[in-house]
């Protein structure tokens, strides 16, 4: 081989190489998109949101805020999305977060209709049909008719065909048959039963006692089924009885209350009454002697204690002015006048 055809032979060896080491970097750009300055665009992982798109720089990305805005994708170009609300007959069943939206779904005995795109009513299965499947958030529900000895003898959307009783061939007899509608009734003779008083009416009330056995085919008989429907029960009038006695019980108990108030209020009034009059007479007793009063001859009173301040301050007066003549008494007597003012009994002798 010449020396020419080795040149070519690397060149060629070492475009190829070249080109695929261009087809790896190609590759290994996920966002495929690169920057002016040929750098490969970074994506934003999910529950971050781009805030500034990858160009003349590189991307910004930011945290989305959990429960209102979430970001699902890895992507280069898309920013934190609003969190979907559940509103009118929607409910949510998987909250917000950041990295995923909320997941609404119809409420509850409602499912979603693809073709009117709302959410409906859940279908009730008739009697003489079982719920087949039950109504959920996405299909309505599956009903089916009852066969193979069962029945179904009230409308539902919930329970499915029930297997119709068997009667015991030893000790009961089969008097009606099972129907898609209605269940096989059994009659067994030797249990007690009940007639209940032809004069009391049955009660419809919901304080009702005792089982209604009057729907039984035979006068004397009794029937047992599976589910015949809900129980009916009669009370014979026990609550007509029972209503008097109780209307008396709560009379009783409220002229009793009355009274215990009303003796209450009265103990407290006298209570009171009691303690006023004690006060009155403590006060009475503690009066002391200088509020004690004289009578004249006129009918005017005059405090004692007023008299004697008065007469030292007119015999201290007279002995500053002229000094205190010889006399059989030492203190002049004092009157008083109609006016209330003392008086000597005899004019101060001359000098």
């Amino acid at each position: 081989m010449t020396t020419l055809s080795l040149v070519v032979l690397c060149a060629l060896v070492t475009l190829g190489t070249a080109s695929k080491t261009e087809r790896a970097l190609i590759l290994d750009c996920d966002s495929g998109q690169y920057t002016t300055g040929g750098e490969c665009c970074v994506e934003c992982s999910p529950g971050e949101g781009v805030v500034k798109e990858c160009g003349a720089t590189q991307t910004v990305c930011a945290q989305c805020l959990d429960s209102e805005t979430f970001s699902e994708h890895y992507s280069h170009t898309e920013k934190c999305m609003p969190c979907t609300e559940c509103t009118g007959l929607m409910r949510m069943e998987t909250p917000c977060t950041d990295s995923n939206d909320a997941k609404c779904v119809c409420n509850y005995n409602y499912f979603y209709n693809k073709m009117s795109e709302q959410c409906e009513l859940c279908t009730v299965c008739p009697v003489g049909q079982g719920v087949f499947s039950h109504c959920e958030h996405d299909h309505d529900t599956v009903c089916e008719e009852c066969v193979d000895e069962t029945f179904s003898d009230r409308e539902s959307s919930l329970e499915p065909c029930l297997p119709c009783t068997i009667c015991d061939e030893e000790t009961e007899t089969e008097v009606a048959k099972c129907t898609p509608t209605t269940d096989s009734v059994c009659y067994n003779p030797n249990l007690p039963t009940y007639d209940p008083p032809i004069s009391d009416p049955l009660p419809s009330s919901d304080g009702d006692l005792f089982l209604d056995v009057s729907d039984s085919p035979l006068p004397s008989g009794e029937t047992t089924t599976s589910s015949a429907g809900s129980p009916h029960f009669i009370g014979q009038g026990l609550n007509e009885n029972l209503i008097p006695i109780y209307c008396s019980i709560l009379a009783a108990v409220v002229v009793g209350l009355v009274a215990y108030i009303m003796f209450k209020r009265w103990n407290s009034c006298k209570q009171n009454k009691q303690a006023a009059n004690n006060r009155t007479a403590t006060n009475n007793q503690m009066v002391t002697p200088e509020g004690e009063k004289l009578h004249s001859d006129s009918g005017i009173s005059v405090d004692t204690q007023s008299l004697q301040e008065q007469q030292q301050q007119q015999q201290q007066a007279q002995a500053e002015v002229q000094p205190q003549p010889s006399r059989s008494h030492t203190q002049e007597q004092i009157v008083v006048s109609v006016d209330g003012s003392p008086q000597p009994d005899s004019p101060p002798p001359k000098v």
